[in-house]
């Protein structure tokens, strides 16, 4: 067990320096063309941060020499994880010399390189030289907030790491919460609703396994809070085939590599505003993003901004491909999920003082013949009646399937915009649904009895074994190794807010639990075949946000129970309870991670992930 804290948050300059004689300054002078700076090997200078966004990287020059066989080593801490990979010509070429990751920041860092370096027709193969480089400390602007106390958390605990995974980098990706003073100021209007109102800080940085940041991304310089089209909360991080990170905020999708490099800066599409949570690579190199219509015309006539209920399709060049207006394929008015919602804590909208209190029809009804739109739960095109926060691609039949938290289903969805599946409590659907809504099986195919309204499953109690749904789920993701195209694998966090369409006697009663399931789409059935997280209770509960995901390298699912330890006092509407966020990683099928790795002092966090470096440095 071991508590790394961050100790530096103050920005302090960086700097490289000499570690032997042999080190030269090209001072200038008289003499003509020349160098005016440190040179510490044998090829070129040592350039720190080389893009301005990424303050624990840095590049060092080619000094005018072809490179390649190149490979590169961080020395670690003593007693820390060493980070080592090889790099292809590609990036050699796009970096102009020898790209180093995972610097310590406050640290004079010792990275051995080797390479073999050619000029005018003759090669050396230079072996462990070695380079120091001092860095900064992290800076991440704090939120302001009081649940906030370190930068970008306060410490963290490696709890568990197993053989096989020491090698392990985890992209942590959380929001601090609303900056006093900054963001969340502005609303859309003209029509009316929308959801600008997450308009909020966020950070992200990567941590190795012995709970050390080795990267992180500068952000600060990346939003201007002064333009509306410039800022929000970082969500959707994807690492892409080619080792580039996606994502979004507020009105924009971007990719970046690791290196700080920007690939694409876009805004959305003229038509769409507000992305949040989702941007999925597809395997045709388009990208799925989760977003809302600018501007929909209403059965009462109402013109209205609507609130995460649209998925587009844009292609590398940002062109709008398709996409999915998910107001006219499901059914806006389903109620029963958003009835049962805990009003407290409806994603990121965290408000104690309505901690345990419900939606009735009467509130519904009162709501839908005002004009109160925007990101509110509630039923109607232009209100949060689907709170879609995550998108993913299926191949095998050109379709989407998409997690709907104020639904409470994940739900399949063809390019022809017929629903193909429902994975979801039956209550509530329209007739045109129920020949889609899948049925729950047990390993041998038997059905499963549930009760008269498919709401509560053998297993809907915090016992093992059986079987339940999801409840205000995050992440529905295909496991596209182990699919095929009758055969889906979907895991998904089921976060278990209103499980069984209710809240419990008493909220310590409420659990969350990462989950696989295996569907046949041909007999429209549904198995459960993993889960993990009813055997923690309700200090693994996390009422919003987190993941669930299959990663193949390690035949792992990776799990990240983001707010786990929020807690409310339903009698005094206060929150007593800050959230640890906890990173989870199981071999497949074990009931027991192994690793485990818990943060304090952070606020929300949202989702994580494994970083592979074979992808971002070219060597697979």
């Amino acid at each position: 067990m071991k508590i790394s804290k961050i100790v530096s948050v103050v920005l302090i300059a960086s700097s490289v320096t000499a570690v032997a004689p042999s080190v030269t300054f090209a001072m200038g002078g008289p003499s003509g063309a020349k160098l005016d700076w440190q040179i510490q090997g044998k090829i070129g200078a040592v350039k720190l941060n080389p893009y301005g966004l990424s303050p624990l990287t840095a590049v060092i020059m080619d000094g005018g020499y072809k490179l390649s066989n190149v490979k590169v080593t961080i020395e670690p801490k003593p007693g820390g994880q060493v980070i080592s990979y090889n790099v292809d010509s590609k990036r050699i070429k796009t970096y102009g010399g020898i790209p180093i990751f995972g610097l310590y920041p406050s640290y004079f860092n010792t990275v051995k390189v080797s390479y073999t370096k050619t000029a005018f027709g003759k090669s050396e193969k230079v072996v462990n030289e070695v380079y120091k480089i001092a860095t900064s400390g992290v800076y991440i602007e704090p939120a302001g907030n009081t649940a906030q106390r370190g930068v970008p958390f306060e410490s963290v605990e490696v709890i568990k790491v197993d053989k096989g995974f020491q090698d392990r980098l985890y992209l942590v990706n959380n929001a601090p919460g609303k900056q006093n003073g900054k963001g969340s100021q502005s609303v859309w209007n003209n029509p009316a609703g929308g959801a600008m109102e997450w308009d909020e800080n966020s950070n992200v940085f990567i941590i190795d396994t012995k709970g050390e940041i080795r990267w992180y991304f500068d952000n600060a310089k990346l939003m201007d809070w002064n333009n509306i089209y410039n800022r929000g909360i970082m969500m959707g991080f994807h690492q892409n085939e080619d080792g580039a990170l996606t994502w979004g905020f507020g009105q924009r999708y971007v990719k970046y590599d690791l290196m700080g490099r920007e690939i694409f800066n876009r805004q959305l599409p003229l038509g769409y505003i507000d992305f949040s949570h989702s941007m999925d690579n597809m395997q045709n190199g388009n990208y799925l993003l989760r977003v809302a219509s600018v501007n929909v015309k209403r059965p009462d006539g109402k013109n209205v901004r609507t609130v995460r209920d649209v998925i587009i399709e844009v292609d590398k060049d940002g062109n709008v491909v398709d996409e999915w207006r998910l107001f006219e394929i499901l059914d806006p008015y389903r109620n029963n999920i958003i009835k049962a919602l805990d009003q407290g804590a409806v994603c990121l909208n965290i408000d104690a003082s309505q901690a345990g209190k419900t939606l009735s029809d009467e509130d519904l009804a009162k709501m839908d013949e005002s004009d109160a739109f925007g990101d509110i739960a509630g039923t109607g095109i232009g209100r949060n009646w689907a709170h879609v926060n995550s998108v993913d691609y299926d191949p095998s039949d050109d379709s989407i399937i998409i997690s709907s938290r104020h639904q409470s289903a994940i739900i399949k969805i063809g390019r022809d915009k017929k629903v193909k599946w429902i994975l979801g409590a039956h209550k509530g659907w329209k007739d045109k649904f129920k020949n889609v809504l899948l049925q729950p099986v047990d390993s041998s195919g038997n059905k499963i009895v549930c009760d008269d309204e498919y709401s509560k499953c053998p297993g809907y109690e915090n016992e093992e074994g059986g079987f339940d749904f999801t409840w205000t789920q995050h992440t529905a993701f295909r496991i596209d190794e182990k699919s095929d195209k009758r055969y889906i694998y979907i895991t998904a966090f089921d976060n278990g807010d209103a499980r069984g369409i209710e809240q419990p006697a008493f909220s310590a009663q409420k659990y969350s639990r990462a989950v696989v399931y295996k569907i046949d789409q041909n007999k429209k059935t549904v198995e459960q075949v993993w889960e993990y997280g009813k055997q923690r209770g309700n200090e693994w509960f996390s009422p919003v946000t987190s993941l669930t995901e299959y990663h193949k390298d390690k035949n792992s699912i990776v799990v990240y129970s983001a707010t786990a330890g929020m807690s409310f006092d339903l009698s005094k509407g206060v929150s007593v309870g800050e959230p640890k966020p906890e990173i989870d990683e199981f071999k497949w099928g074990s009931k027991e991670p192994s690793v485990q790795i818990r943060f304090t002092g952070t606020n929300s966090g949202y989702q994580a992930m494994p970083i592979d470096l074979n992808k971002a440095f070219g060597i697979k």
